[in-house]
């Protein structure tokens, strides 16, 4: 029910414009998030790629990121009054920010625009200003946020990009914290309401169960926490660095219910779904099929998402797969399922030095293999993967470079999204190896580059046919399609000009295209103009 205060609410919680969003429907198009802004006109961008959840009359919107409904819970548990805190909209915060605000605690994903996908694209197209940092920046610059001053405290899974006094300077940002907040937030907004002082830096203790609220609002895309951390291992990740907690099914039912009393179907979320409830690393199937069998026979659900699994999981339970298919109904090519993983590199090499566990439980010379099982099992069971791989890990020479590429074309006939991105020093590498660079990449890095996006180009008639059109309203699916289209156009144009007249120079071919010394077509842009935008 939309509330009305006048004066503002003590504490206002918020994240920026580009995670309040569903983006139609569509796992892919929340890549679209990392895009640098310039790119295509940002009245085309949010009303086709990234419209805005539902808003409340007061401010609130209908759906908010799930890191906002667990603070907000934790919060109203901890004596906090509900007339006191409201989620709100980036876009409303003139309505919810007054002389009575004391603190606003903004929820970031990537505040600096600094993340793998982020800067990945902001240098391969050669533009600054990542969409996530300029919207994060004006929240911070909002009339209301300068004029009342109340405190500023930034969480999330981007928090440590703020960590370093450097970072922070000029922003206004009063404390960041870093890691799990469940049995900080309390203090620090009890702190910030009672103008106490603020430290600049907390680092969140990892928590149990029963210490992690229930939500009591609805989550944007019903996603619900089904478990927290990793445990891989993985140098380069922040999550694969904490311990790997699974949740109870009673629990997970209940957030559930509290999405589908608003009419989200569930997005089941973990680093891992696949292991719920594992042993070490060895996947439980029978726990993994209740949960998805309790999740999709709850009333009224009709499909049931995830957000994230491991490769190592599904070659290590090949009949897993097969039988979640059977139990969400998923018979046909057209209605696959899908979520993000990890291949990040085709050198077992690499694997061993960097990323042992994310094989586990096969050792690192088996990686290859367990790439190219995991995704025949995938596509045998429609299920299609959008895999990240990264470039320029630490010590990456051009064999191992060679072994991923030879990798990645032999993932050629399976339907999926291969996404190549620079390495950003962070985790467990952070301070410890520097974040890669454009003008760093080699011409066999580049090579690779261009294979996974070639592998992209050859299956993107296939997902406009069945994933844009059907996912979004008809309108915006076809107006989608239209752009994808002429995109798809260009990227095998610049593909083939990188190839056989650059040498896979990328840097040179940036830099040419920069300077006007070969003509690189901006169709969305047109297409924004004859829509008026």
């Amino acid at each position: 029910m939309a509330r009305k205060k006048t004066g503002g609410y003590k504490i206002v919680l918020t994240a920026d414009r580009t995670l309040m969003s569903e983006y139609a429907g569509g796992i892919f198009l929340g890549f679209s998030a990392c895009m640098p802004q310039g790119l295509i006109p940002d009245k085309l961008y949010f009303s086709m790629f990234c419209p805005s959840v539902p808003v409340n009359k007061d401010g609130s919107p209908k759906y908010a990121p799930c890191g906002l409904r667990k603070t907000e819970a934790q919060l109203l548990n901890s004596g906090f009054s509900r007339e006191d805190i409201i989620v709100a909209h980036p876009d409303y915060l003139d309505k919810v920010v007054g002389e009575n605000t004391k603190a606003i605690g903004i929820n970031e994903t990537d505040p600096l625009g600094i993340g793998p996908a982020t800067t990945t694209f902001t240098q391969l197209f050669n533009l600054e200003k990542a969409y996530m940092a300029v919207k994060f920046k004006e929240i911070l610059n909002h009339p209301a946020v300068q004029k009342y001053r109340p405190k500023i405290i930034v969480g999330g899974p981007g928090a440590w990009q703020l960590e370093d006094d450097d970072a922070r300077n000029g922003l206004g940002v009063n404390c960041v914290l870093v890691g799990e907040g469940e049995r900080v937030v309390r203090s620090l907004f009890y702190s910030a309401v009672n103008g106490g002082e603020l430290p600049q830096v907390v680092h969140g203790p990892v928590v149990e169960e029963e210490e992690i609220p229930l939500i009591q609002g609805a989550t944007i895309d019903g996603i619900i926490e089904i478990a927290r951390g990793c445990g891989r291992g993985c140098a380069f990740c922040v999550p694969t660095l904490q311990r790997y907690r699974c949740f109870s099914l009673d629990r997970i039912m209940k957030e559930v219910k509290v999405n589908m009393d608003s009419g989200r179907r569930p997005l089941l979320h973990a680093e891992d779904v696949f292991r719920y409830k594992a042993n070490g690393f060895e996947v439980n199937e029978p726990a993994v099929k209740e949960l998805f069998d309790t999740v999709y026979h709850y009333p009224e659900v009709k499909s049931v998402g995830i957000s994230h699994f491991a490769l190592a999981s599904v070659a290590s339970a090949p009949d897993l797969i097969k039988d979640l298919s059977y139990i969400l109904d998923v018979k046909k090519a057209e209605e696959w399922m899908s979520g993000q993983c990890g291949i990040e590199t085709g050198s077992p090499r690499l694997i061993g030095e960097l990323m042992a566990g994310k094989a586990k439980p096969f050792k690192p010379e088996q990686w290859p293999d367990v790439v190219v099982n995991a995704f025949k099992i995938l596509s045998n069971n429609f299920w299609v993967p959008c895999a990240t791989l990264i470039v320029g890990l630490p010590g990456e020479t051009d064999e191992d470079a060679q072994l991923t590429i030879d990798l990645v074309k032999k993932l050629h006939d399976y339907k999926s999204l291969l996404v190549p991105l620079f390495m950003v020093s962070e985790g467990g590498l952070k301070d410890k190896a520097p974040s890669f660079k454009m003008a760093d990449i080699t011409k066999k890095q580049s090579e690779l580059f261009v294979t996974c996006w070639q592998h992209n180009v050859d299956w993107a008639e296939t997902f406009l046919n069945e994933y844009f059109v059907t996912k979004a309203s008809f309108g915006r699916g076809c107006a989608i399609k239209l752009v994808f289209s002429y995109g798809i156009k260009q990227a095998r144009s610049l593909m083939k000009t990188c190839r056989e007249e650059y040498d896979y120079d990328m840097p040179a071919m940036i830099k040419d295209a920069k300077e006007g010394k070969f003509p690189v077509a901006l169709p969305i842009r047109l297409i924004g103009k004859l829509m008026g935008m």
